[in-house]
């Protein structure tokens, strides 16, 4: 089925193909999640806040530049013109995810046992699907 499938049309070409916007998504998702893990990390550790506090702050630091990498490199099409009604849709769908994220962390922490960023983890991999096919089929098509 992608036997035509090239790094080019991966990396370069247009992202009018469903499989292409979501290998593209898991970099772009990637780097904002090593921003997000990172600042997670520090400000936990290091500044001495609570572990959801900063992962409440660390989750937005992402939230912004994954929108920012996928409105320019991920999603080639998008259903509104408006840019800012758009970002608060993308940012109503991550606070959503915020939510989940949260609720994620606190469950595998405080009732599994885990250790936090371990918890942080396994939300990611969670939360990350339902951020690429909430922002996929609500605003980019």
């Amino acid at each position: 089925m992608y036997k035509y499938l090239s790094l080019e049309k991966l990396v370069k070409n247009e992202a009018n193909n469903t499989f292409i916007q979501l290998f593209r998504y898991t970099f772009v998702g990637g780097f904002a999640f090593i921003i997000d893990f990172s600042l997670l990390f520090f400000l936990t550790e290091f500044v001495g806040i609570h572990y959801l506090i900063s992962a409440a702050i660390a989750l937005t630091a992402g939230l912004i530049i994954n929108y920012f990498l996928s409105i320019h490199w991920v999603f080639d099409k998008r259903k509104m013109v408006n840019k800012s009604v758009e970002f608060t849709l993308f940012a109503v769908i991550g606070i959503i995810g915020l939510g989940l994220n949260e609720l994620f962390i606190w469950v595998f922490t405080e009732f599994a046992g885990l250790y936090y960023l371990l918890s942080k983890i396994i939300s990611t991999a969670i939360v990350y699907l339902w951020n690429f096919f909430a922002r996929k089929f609500t605003l980019f098509n």
